[in-house]
């Protein structure tokens, strides 16, 4: 029970963060439109995380791609940094993502277990 409570409360701050991510699109920073495109895929992530805090279990592949995806996102991001390919400035981007996604794979609702009839 109090797993279930501590993911859905991690569920809609992770929700609610991707989907900050919305002011950005209409006020970007700066001029990257690849930088838009990828975080049109996160706040859309985030309207659906929002959705599966009703029933986690149900949702539980979502969860799990929304945690490989940002560990994906962070480890290449960490290679790029780790080569100088991008600046060092983004390592608590890439930070954040790793704790997301670690966070999200211990919280993961357990496999539902098949009836045996």
């Amino acid at each position: 029970m109090l797993r279930e409570r501590a993911l859905k409360v991690v569920l809609v701050l992770v929700g609610l963060l991707f989907l900050a991510g919305a002011y950005l699109i209409v006020r970007p920073p700066f001029k990257d439109e690849s930088f838009r495109m990828m975080l049109s895929l996160y706040v859309t992530l985030g309207v659906f995380l929002l959705l599966a805090v009703r029933n986690p279990a149900q949702h539980r592949s979502l969860i799990a791609f929304a945690a490989w995806s940002s560990l994906a996102h962070a480890g290449i991001m960490g290679f790029q940094v780790f080569r100088n390919l991008i600046s060092s400035n983004e390592l608590p981007g890439i930070i954040a993502l790793a704790v997301i996604g670690v966070i999200l794979i211990v919280l993961a609702p357990p496999k539902a277990k098949l009836a045996v009839s």
